[in-house]
């Protein structure tokens, strides 16, 4: 072990011991910024990572992944292997057994009931469970006596730990949410808005894209946790105004997500009131490209849906054009500096499974310019922008969620792409509700009411399984699954999900990782996406704050219970 992990050891080891034997409540308040806005707190009804942090004080699974990213006990007292019993030899099935005495923050007990009532809720074909995923290859759940659970699986599931782990993946309470099943799920506003949990809080008040209030619970099995009374958890605004109010005037004592570029950051840090902290997962900005036409000249049937293809996303002459005519090292340099590195990949990290086939860190404009010369596509009125082979100019919406640094990227491949003669105009929408959502909103970045989208998103632990199917085709967000799904881009290979089906049967590590890198590569290629920059994730605490590890692999609350204020600050 070196000497740096050894440090972070012992501080993680001191700060969880100070927070230990302080009283539950102790601490008083803290205050926490989201600068995108929480809209519900329930994580199987949305794919943004604001309101499945949000939930992550409520709501817990039965396992997680910790600072490290190795796999943990939460509500069980041992991770079940093949060593010890817990999954079958076969690899058909995985059983959890829970630890005794915890109850909900109602005061009732939690049981396996709960836990299959959980998967029960995801799997109903009409509820538009936006975790489906997590539940691939489960062919029933059931229960064995209160404390015990059994996953079953319809094949051989080597990696058998989709269903209730990681922050995406919390136990629902089934009396609360028993009315609330199949198409009921969207309609409950009073759960999704304020679900019944294990976790170290309750919800005291919820303002949707605004304000929510925390309560210690009263009823979490540690006696002496968590330390702080209240959360205040604000959203809105945007990362410059969460960082300053964290590291100069320290009104906040957490700031996530600081998607800032590093002299803005350092700058903020001479405030003295906070620190920076930063780490790499597999979190890339990228952009997806839609492989169905957004025009809003169709119906919602029909709109953004396999039903009506994209006039000229899918050749793969016009999306390597565009991924060429992009300077990545410079999107790194004035976007995240050191927190950034040019990416080619959709799974960046682990290592293990970062392919090394391509490379993109070098813009090549004329190349580019070939490239649609060659397949047919001319500026055939010499007004700068190209027209397909049948005769439409190349002019796409080009869309993404409200931030400097974004806006910033918009703008310079904005340029880059009017260079090869594509005409991209600019689109922004409040963060709040581009990952909102919202069956009804047309601005979700599911729905997808534009040609090109960027964001980023990552995935639970160090396994990519469940990450790596979002590409399957049937995951894509449409209108009877209330726009819920992973799939963004609905990109859809018959080779892909074959190959995919092969991981879910493999157990060997290093076979894993090329099944996987394998994978990237056929999505990357395929034209899914055009990835951009492997982000560092950046957050900020106050210097008051104890107990904060930086989680890239889980939630960043994760060990909020441990949380304190420093004794002499």
């Amino acid at each position: 072990m070196t000497r740096k992990a050894i440090l972070l050891g012992a501080a993680a080891g001191m700060a969880l011991a100070s927070a230990a034997t302080a009283e539950r409540g102790s601490d008083g308040n803290v205050n926490i910024i989201y600068w995108q806005a929480p809209s519900i707190l329930n994580p199987f009804l949305t794919g943004g990572t604001k309101d499945t942090e949000a939930a992550s004080l409520i709501l817990e699974p039965l396992a997680r992944y910790d600072a490290s990213g190795n796999l943990t006990t939460w509500l069980v007292d041992e991770i079940p292997t093949v060593e010890n019993g817990g999954v079958a030899e076969d690899l058909t099935s995985i059983t959890w057994k829970i630890t005794p005495g915890i109850v909900w923050s109602d005061g009732t007990p939690f049981t396996a009931k709960d836990v299959k009532f959980t998967a029960d809720y995801c799997m109903d074909p009409d509820g538009g469970c936006a975790q489906l995923t997590k539940f691939e290859n489960v062919s029933d759940v059931e229960v064995i006596d209160d404390l015990t659970v059994k996953v079953n699986f319809s094949v051989p599931t080597p990696f058998p730990y989709g269903p209730f782990v990681g922050v995406e993946n919390p136990i629902l309470q089934a009396a609360q949410f028993a009315d609330c099943t199949g198409a009921r799920a969207s309609e409950c506003t009073e759960e999704n808005f304020g679900p019944i949990g294990t976790g170290p809080f309750v919800v005291t008040d919820f303002r949707p894209n605004d304000v929510i209030q925390f309560a210690a619970n009263e009823n979490y099995r540690d006696p002496n946790k968590p330390a702080f009374a209240t959360v205040t958890f604000k959203g809105g605004g945007d990362a410059t105004a969460a960082g300053r109010a964290v590291m100069e005037t320290g009104e906040f004592d957490y700031a996530w997500n600081l998607q800032l570029a590093p002299d803005v950051i350092a700058k903020m840090q001479e405030g003295g009131k906070g620190t920076p902290v930063a780490g790499f997962g597999p979190l890339v900005e990228r952009i997806m490209l839609n492989q169905t036409n957004p025009s809003a000249e169709l119906d919602a049937d029909t709109r953004s849906t396999a039903k009506a293809p994209h006039p000229f996303l899918t050749d793969p002459a016009v999306y390597n054009a565009m991924s060429l005519a992009i300077d990545r090292p410079l999107l790194v340099e004035i976007g995240y500096g050191q927190a950034g590195k040019v990416s080619c990949n959709w799974v960046p990290a682990p290592e293990i499974f970062a392919s090394t086939s391509m490379t993109c860190d070098t813009q090549d404009i004329e190349g580019a310019k070939k490239m649609l010369e060659d397949a047919g596509y001319v500026d055939t009125d010499g007004d700068g922008v190209r027209e397909t082979p049948e005769g439409l100019p190349m002019k796409i919406l080009y869309q993404t969620s409200t931030n400097a640094v974004r806006q910033d990227f918009q703008a310079l491949i904005k340029q880059w792409w009017s260079e090869i003669g594509i005409d991209a105009e600019l689109r922004n929408i409040n963060a709040s509700v581009f990952f909102g959502g919202d069956p009804g909103s047309p601005d979700t970045f599911q729905k997808f009411y534009a040609d090109v989208e960027m964001y980023a998103n990552t995935f639970s632990g160090t396994d990519p399984q469940s990450y790596l199917g979002n590409m399957i085709c049937d995951k894509a967000p449409r209108p009877e699954t209330q726009w819920q799904g992973e799939n963004i881009s609905r990109w859809c290979s018959d080779e892909y999900e074959a190959l995919y089906a092969e991981l879910g049967k493999t157990s060997d590590i290093n076979k894993r990782a090329e099944i996987g890198k394998k994978l990237n590569d056929m999505a990357v290629q395929g034209g899914a996406m055009i990835p951009l920059v492997h982000r560092g994730r950046i957050s900020a605490h106050s210097n008051t704050l104890g107990g904060v590890e930086l989680n890239v692999w889980d939630s960043e609350l994760w060990n909020i219970a441990d949380w304190h204020r420093k004794t002499g600050s």
